[in-house]
């Protein structure tokens, strides 16, 4: 039962990731403004990446817990 619910999270984490790479070449294909209903996909990593690297220390460590994540 668990294992099933641990695959079934995994499949949907990989289709939000490429769901997310989608996003990120059509916006920058046509550009931020005409993504009516993604919005400003790359602009909002831009942020978080910015937020997370003026964290300091914990913004590292928060990088690395969603690196270990991603990689498991």
């Amino acid at each position: 039962m668990i294992d099933k619910i641990k695959k079934s999270v995994g499949d949907l984490t990989e289709i939000g990731i490429a769901l997310l790479g989608l996003a990120i070449v059509a916006s920058l294909l046509v550009g931020a403004g005409n993504m009516a209903f993604l919005g400003d996909v790359v602009g909002n990593i831009t942020l978080l990446i910015a937020e997370l690297g003026g964290a300091g220390l914990p913004g590292l460590i928060a990088v690395g817990v969603v690196l270990y994540l991603f990689n498991k």
